[in-house]
Formats: structure tokens, C-alpha cells, sequence
């Protein structure tokens, strides 16, 4: 049975009965929420090149022997004794992220006049690894170690991207969608050096190191 009563203002209200017990106002019904998260903006340009122009790409391969003569406990030959050799490697400095790009870069043209869906697929696959300047003493796995221990980081020492990955973006009218597949890397500065059993020890050097973090794409319009 509906009862109905006649606001002050002229508005009706309705209510509803059920069981002998009234509901709240028809208005004043709860509704639900949800939070979208907003999609992250598409680029502007494309991804940057490291600054460094000598980079070189490296491996974890055996470290050189030590060229210095290891001295005993009360042998004064050549000096204190330290130990075993150490490589030193300290980071020293977190940067950006950088992307690295397996295969060519792909293209769409939204010539109309409306927001068009433009999908892309990786043609290749392509494995990205460690690339460094200045000289390491340590292994790449020890440096990747250090880095991730300082910066709460997840890193490798070398990822693949996979051909036939896709990824679909809107292209506004008028506009290109450029999009590079590949890895990012993280570019961190750092310092290493030698000791010698005899407690000698190397000059400090500084390296800068991009490091593998996650596949993925790239996107910017122009």
C-alpha cells in the first residue's frame, strides 16, 4: 500500500510500505561509488637517450685475476694483509627511468575527425642488458645487487621483449600515435674500486649503469 503526503513546498514525496515498516524517502536512497582511476597522459616526445656516449653493453663474466702479490699475516714484503681481494661498488646516486627499443618504432594517423583506437603489436624479439660508462670492478650481479638493496628496487641483468605483444591507445583527430616497444632501464650512478690483499688500493671510478627493470611500451603523439 503507498502512502502519499504533500510537502510544504508542493513536492511529493513517496514512501513505501512493507511488512508494516516504512522505508526512507525515494530521494534519500544511497547510491554507490566507484573511482576510476584516470588514464596516464601519452607522451609528448619521444623516449630520451642517455647522455653518455660511451656506453658499452656488459656481462657477468669472471673478474681478472689480482695482480698483486697477497702478502701472509707477518710478512712485511708487501705490507699489511688485508684479506681476500675486494670489489668495491657503492650507488651512489638514483636516476630516471630510460626505454630501450627492440624493433622499429610503429605509427598511426587519425586523419578524422573523431578519437579513433589505434593498436599496435611488437614485430621482433629483442633481449636488452646491462649497458655501462667508466669501469666496473665488481660483477654486474654484485652492482645490481647494491642498487636494489639502497633503492628497494626489482632489477635484471637482462629482459626480452616478446614479438606479438599489443597495446591499444586512442589517437585524438589530427593526431599521431607513435609507439616503441622495449625495456626500461634504471640509470644509476655509482662508485668502484679495488683492495688489494696488501691494502693497497685502487683509485675510486665513477660508473653510470642502465639496468633492466620492466618490458614495455612507449607512447607519444605528435
Amino acid at each position: 500500500m503507498g502512502i502519499i503526503k504533500q510537502g510544504s513546498m508542493g513536492s511529493v514525496i513517496a514512501f513505501a510500505v512493507l511488512a508494516g515498516l516504512s522505508t526512507a524517502p525515494a530521494y534519500a536512497q544511497p547510491t554507490a561509488a566507484f573511482a576510476v582511476d584516470a588514464p596516464e597522459p601519452v607522451n609528448t616526445a619521444p623516449p630520451a637517450e642517455p647522455e653518455e656516449t660511451d656506453l658499452v653493453d656488459v656481462t657477468d663474466e669472471p673478474q681478472p685475476e689480482e695482480t698483486v702479490r697477497p702478502s701472509k699475516p707477518g710478512d712485511t714484503t708487501n705490507g699489511e694483509y688485508c684479506g681476500p681481494t675486494q670489489r668495491i661498488y657503492t650507488p651512489t646516486a638514483k636516476g630516471d627511468k630510460y626505454h630501450k627499443g627492440v624493433g622499429p618504432t610503429n605509427a598511426n594517423y587519425n586523419g578524422t575527425s573523431r578519437t579513433a583506437r589505434s593498436t599496435f603489436t611488437s614485430e621482433v624479439t629483442g633481449e636488452v642488458g646491462v649497458s655501462i660508462t667508466g669501469e666496473l670492478s665488481t660483477s654486474v650481479d654484485v652492482m645490481i645487487a647494491k642498487i636494489e638493496g639502497k633503492y628497494s628496487v626489482n632489477l635484471s641483468a637482462k629482459m626480452t621483449a616478446k614479438m606479438g605483444n599489443s597495446i591499444s591507445v586512442d589517437t585524438p583527430p589530427k593526431k599521431t600515435t607513435n609507439a616503441k616497444y622495449g625495456v626500461y632501464r634504471l640509470k644509476n650512478t655509482g662508485t668502484s674500486y679495488t683492495i688489494y690483499s696488501n691494502c693497497k688500493t685502487t683509485a675510486k671510478k665513477t660508473v653510470t649503469s642502465y639496468t633492466p627493470m620492466k618490458v614495455g611500451w612507449y607512447l607519444w603523439e605528435s
